[in-house]
């Protein structure tokens, strides 16, 4: 029995002039089996076959009406005791052919579901949603936040370290900036940072980040992630064209050569007979606020041997005392500054932010004497230590050793052959 694929093949061979037998050299099939599929003999044949789940088809159909989602290997091991001998593939094959697996309605699982295009106005649409990026060439997960406009299909998106409301704002408010203004809705889908768990309703901070941009919140209904297809197909398209071939090292890297991705190709697709360049072009945006939503952005961060910790592709000075120590970052949106705070609470530093991803370091002049004194002090001109010396405890140690064994560790004093000698001659 020839495969789908080698009677294509076989067909296809035929009309390009080929010889029966040099078809059936090329596949290694017999002539004869290659003139009957050509002749159609062969498919008149399988047609007059009955299917060999003929004699089950009423169990089956049964079976599949009771449950639409039961498992091919269960209705397989189920149909073995009734006399089905033939395989797993088989019998999936034979269900697509006779089509006895009924659609669910709820899930539509064996036929297709019915959709329809939603006509946006120009403007009145932002859909919003993350993509997760496990791997990455610089060894941490990062998370894009994509923003797609529903009428022209424009798309922009800013990376992030994680999925948190602070952080949710500042990727928000890049994907803002860089479309040049706001719809005057966002759809999103039931995010934790936006809608309160198991509700519909929107979270206090959330609420206040909307009246911010002047804009209305909708959320998807649950299970509906279709209604927001335009930033899901956006997210497939992002992931196809830009990130499978992306060349960046650094999450900085990879903001750059997303935005030129968004510009240089997404930007330029075909939509009817304009780009979509052209058409997010004339779509009429609300203007932004001129600072974004004050969320306080907070991250932990090592303290490096140098004295300084990294923030948004920047490093940043604290005092050397604390370095190797774990230190805490704060930085509000909107502001010029941010703080850097100890384990205990305590305000260490206060720096001027630098722009995102610039590879710079900020160390006052203060901070560069300070870390010059203390790697000045911790300097020696003394030899190293001998690597294999003999010390056996001293005597000091060994009095602090026994007076800190219990007394039920010390073993009695046994007395001397003179001490016996003395004692007989006494008596």
């Amino acid at each position: 029995m020839l495969s789908r694929e080698d009677v294509v093949e076989i067909v296809a061979l035929h009309r390009r002039g080929w010889s029966v037998s040099a078809i059936a050299r090329h596949t290694g099939r017999d002539r004869k089996t290659v003139r009957a599929w050509l002749r159609g003999e062969r498919d008149r044949e399988a047609r007059r076959t009955p299917s060999p789940l003929e004699p089950f088809r009423g169990y089956i159909a049964q079976r599949l009406a009771d449950d639409p989602h039961l498992d091919a290997t269960v209705l397989l091991r189920e149909l073995r005791p009734l006399g089905f001998e033939r395989s797993y593939p088989t019998l999936t094959r034979e269900l697509r052919r006779l089509g006895l697996r009924p659609a669910c309605e709820v899930c539509k699982r064996g036929g297709h579901r019915l959709t329809i295009e939603l006509v946006h106005e120009p403007g009145e649409e932002l859909q919003l949603d993350w993509l997760e990026l496990s791997e990455t060439p610089w060894g941490e997960p990062a998370y894009v936040l994509v923003g797609a406009l529903s009428h022209s299909g424009r798309i922009r998106a800013v990376l992030s370290e994680g999925e948190d409301f602070a952080r949710l704002v500042a990727a928000l408010d890049g994907v803002l900036r860089r479309l040049g203004g706001t719809a005057r809705c966002w759809r999103t889908d039931r995010m934790s940072t936006i809608v309160e768990p198991g509700s519909s309703r929107l979270r206090a901070e959330a609420a206040e980040l909307a009246k911010h941009y002047g804009v209305t919140v909708a959320v998807c209904p649950p299970r509906r992630a279709q209604r927001k297809g335009v930033v899901e197909a956006a997210i497939r398209y992002l992931q196809r064209s830009w990130w499978r071939t992306a060349d960046a090292r650094t999450p900085a890297a990879a903001q750059a050569s997303l935005d030129r991705w968004c510009v240089e190709v997404a930007d330029q697709r075909r939509r009817d007979r304009l780009t979509v360049a052209a058409l997010a072009a004339a779509e009429p945006l609300l203007p932004l606020p001129p600072v974004a939503y004050p969320a306080e952005l907070q991250v932990e961060r090592a303290v490096s041997a140098s004295a300084l910790v990294a923030f948004e592709g920047n490093r940043y000075s604290v005092p050397p005392s604390l370095a190797g120590q774990t230190v805490s970052v704060l930085a509000r949106l909107g502001e010029p500054t941010l703080r850097v705070v100890s384990a205990a609470g305590v305000l260490v530093a206060t720096h001027r932010r630098l722009p995102a991803g610039a590879g710079q370091i900020a160390r006052p002049g203060a901070d560069r004497a300070a870390l010059e004194q203390a790697v000045l002090a911790a300097f020696t001109t003394r030899a190293p230590c001998a690597r294999k010396p003999n010390r056996p405890p001293s005597a000091d140690a060994l009095t602090l050793a026994a007076a800190v064994i219990p007394e039920a560790l010390v073993e009695p004093e046994l007395p001397s052959l003179q001490a016996y000698a003395a004692l007989a001659a006494a008596r």
